[in-house]
């Protein structure tokens, strides 16, 4: 009998970090590695709200947001299997966390009524070694995507789609049904370097007489990413953890069908090719979802609601595959892109019957049309590290996760602002960080906002747009461009609406000036625009033939681009998406790192020093950083707190700038151009003021990290404190997100 706060996991959600909380967690998994459907078992890729290049800085923070920037440096080619380890090795360093893999919980004690029982304990069966092992527990985690402990201990869920009547989803059904998203299998080829043949097995398919459209684009040398629609297993009866032997076998036939037309068929250069790997687990979307204190809706992800208790964001479309998988006569996902993320509920991740039941990943308390959105893995890890710093909470407090929410939500949002979670919007507020109550001044500070240098031309076939921070007031700007011929530009200038979304919503002000023929001209544009708060501008130039626009290849923080797509780019083969969604049709695809050239004309106090103590960690209607001016060879830059009063303190921590705009992928269909994000600080120090000099008291050197925490062997007092940025990992400004002092 192991009495541990228990976590069973056996989807990819991560547990929160019991390190400095002092609870034990046993982490039970059923399976040889971590990682559920990203594990190198099935290889499903990290998605989240960044996932459909429609979501501006909204990359994750928090457990998640350092293992993919780990994943970036020690693995940017995306192996499978170097992804485990960075997923091992998280779990191992936290000393708290015993680790149980391959041990399949089967059993649950609990007792109590319907409408309110209690887990006493969940028993396992540990399969390589035969161990029995039993978990007593005050609080548990199921987040194993089927829901199988909240099953066996009674909590209510659901199966398949409500009906309209039930919440008045646009997408929901008449009546209510079983249907459900089906299981997809994936596999890998490669190019052996001689001739490989391939003599497909007795159950393989032939793919030309099946019902999968033949337009469907196979390549040879495609990987797994390229084939998520093999999916099978969602039609009312089909039941896809029942039938999951079925499914896969299904899966394989098609798999192997695939690859011996690919082989066989003589329509591909593929005589050197062979398959490297074929998944044997089906990766899995849907199954129960439980029922909490509140169920999130398509209505709350479109209007993007706010919630009290507001736990982590999610970013992803809501995205029902056709019930018929692969089958379907005209397979078309359908997506629906919300202007923005959304704000997912505490109240979603515990049971409304089983008292000390939390729950993350694709099993919380969600419709099924909202379940479309919620269900890939980044925001299942936002959901996961919630859920588990609520159980921490809750043992502390000796309370149930309901009273948590009645009385205690704050605390909760509070500790994962403090563990710089995947929060947008809420201000971190410590009394004891003695960091908020000091006056904060800089080496230098960028007050001219300009991209100047540039690289390439973009001719103007499609408005596009510019993005940029206005604090306080815009009145001229200057753009780069080359006109073909004597012609008007038409310019105008947009607010963004919401603080956290990134689309033109109201038209502010608007100017057309002529602009006569010749090259790299810098024409001066008049849109003045003093908001009663910093926000974020959004500046369209009309679409014009005649006019070339410069484009940089050096990115500037907190400055996007984009183009007005005449069509959606989004998988356009395989979805159904509706055009007039402004954040599907403004695509930063293009433009990611390569800003149109421009200059304010205005000082801007955008990039203020004391930003870093202003308790906002990421961008939110501004960037809420420091950017020092562009840093000379050999000089530093630093940021200085000052206290009225000698300040006492023995832990210093700092959240460095990583690009929440930058789409990171464990699993790469694509490879990013480095293996550290550029705007991270490399090299710095802190330093005291100490009997009239300054003295060195901790230091960082080849930082990769967002966010990094220094405690000191000894108490130190000073009036003032410094921290030096030296280096960066290849930004052209010291670039720091927050400053915390305790």
């Amino acid at each position: 009998m192991l009495p541990w706060l228990a976590v069973v996991w056996q989807g990819f959600v991560l547990p929160y970090r019991p390190r400095g909380s002092g609870k034990k967690v046993a982490l039970i998994q059923n399976r040889p590695v971590l990682g559920g459907n990203s594990s190198s078992e099935i290889r499903v890729w990290v998605l989240g709200a960044t996932g459909l290049g429609v979501n501006r800085y909204a990359r994750e923070t928090g457990i998640i947001g350092e293992m993919l920037l780990e994943n970036q440096y020690l693995n940017p080619d995306g192996n499978p299997y170097y992804w485990d380890l960075v997923m091992l090795e998280m779990v191992l360093k936290e000393k708290n966390i015993s680790l149980f893999l391959n041990t399949n919980v089967h059993e649950v004690e609990a007792d109590g009524n319907e409408s309110s029982r209690k887990i006493r304990s969940v028993t396992g069966w540990m399969m390589g070694s035969e161990r029995k092992i039993t978990f007593t527990s005050p609080l548990f985690l199921d987040c194993t995507g089927d829901g199988l402990v909240g099953f066996l201990a009674g909590a209510k869920y659901r199966i398949g789609r409500e009906a309209y009547r039930e919440y008045q989803e646009k997408w929901a059904p008449e009546e209510s049904d079983n249907i459900s998203l089906g299981s997809t299998m994936f596999f890998y080829t490669k190019d052996a370097g001689h001739p490989v043949k391939f003599i497909p097995p007795s159950f393989a398919q032939d793919i030309t007489k099946t019902a999968i459209p033949m337009k469907r684009v196979f390549k040879s040398g495609d990987s797994g990413c390229h084939y998520w629609w093999i999916e099978w297993g969602g039609e009312a009866h089909i039941d896809t953890l029942y039938d999951n032997e079925k499914i896969r076998d299904e899966l394989w036939s098609v798999i192997y069908g695939i690859w011996d037309y690919i082989k066989n068929s003589g329509k591909f250069d593929a005589e050197n090719m062979t398959l490297e790997w074929v998944g044997s687990v089906p990766g899995k979307r849907e199954y129960r979802r439980f029922i909490g204190d509140y169920v999130l809706t398509q209505n709350d992800l479109e209007k993007q609601a706010n919630f009290e208790d507001y736990i982590g964001f999610g970013g992803w479309s809501i995205d029902l595959h056709p019930p018929e998988g692969m089958y379907a006569s005209d397979y078309v996902s359908k997506l629906f892109c919300v202007d923005g993320v959304f704000q997912i509920p505490f109240r979603s991740l515990y049971s409304v019957n089983v008292d000390n039941l939390l729950f993350a990943g694709r099993n919380i308390s969600a419709t099924h049309v909202a379940f479309g959105a919620t269900r890939v893995m980044a925001t299942c890890s936002v959901m996961g590290e919630a859920a588990g710093a609520a159980a921490a909470l809750c043992v502390d407090k000796s309370v149930t996760p309901r009273q948590l929410y009645q009385n205690h939500i704050k605390e909760l949002q509070q500790t994962l602002l403090r563990n710089d979670a995947a929060i947008i919007g809420l201000k971190y507020e410590d009394p004891e960080d003695l960091a908020s109550l000091a006056h904060v001044s800089a080496s230098s500070q960028l007050k001219c906002l300009e991209v100047a240098k540039p690289a390439a031309k973009f001719h103007m076939e499609n408005d596009v747009a510019f993005l940029f921070p206005v604090n306080p007031h815009v009145n001229e700007l200057e753009i780069l461009l080359d006109a073909h011929e004597d012609t008007e530009m038409v310019v105008e200038l947009w607010d963004t609406g919401r603080p956290e979304n990134y689309i033109p919503h109201t038209l502010q002000v608007k100017d057309t000036v002529r602009v006569s023929k010749g090259d790299r001209q810098w024409i001066r544009v008049r849109l003045p625009w003093n908001p009663e708060q910093p926000q974020n501008a959004f500046v369209i130039v009309r679409e014009n033939q005649q006019i070339s626009l410069h484009q940089s290849d050096v990115p500037m923080t907190g400055v996007l681009s984009f183009i007005r797509e005449k069509k959606a780019n989004i998988s356009s083969l395989l979805t159904a998406i509706d055009n007039d969604q402004p954040v599907v049709q403004w695509s930063m695809k293009p433009f990611v790192r390569k800003p149109f050239c421009f200059k304010l004309l205005t000082e801007t106090e955008a990039y203020r020093p004391d930003n870093v103590i202003n308790g906002f960690f990421r961008p939110y209607g501004s960037p809420h950083m420091w950017l020092s001016n562009p840093m000379q060879d050999g000089a530093d830059e630093w940021l200085e707190l000052q206290w009225e009063a000698p300040a006492t303190f023995s832990r210093l921590e700092v959240i460095f700038n990583d690009d929440v705009n930058e789409d990171l992928v464990n699993l790469h269909y694509k490879r990013t151009p480095f293996d550290v994000i550029p705007e991270l600080v490399q090299n710095y120090e802190w330093q005291a003021w100490v009997d009239g000099m300054w003295r060195m008291i901790a230091e960082g050197n080849n930082n990769r990290k967002r966010k990094a925490v220094h405690t000191l062997e000894h108490d130190c007092t000073t009036e003032r404190l410094r921290l030096v940025v030296k280096s960066t990992n290849g930004s052209r400004f010291a670039e720091v997100v927050g400053i915390r002092i305790r």
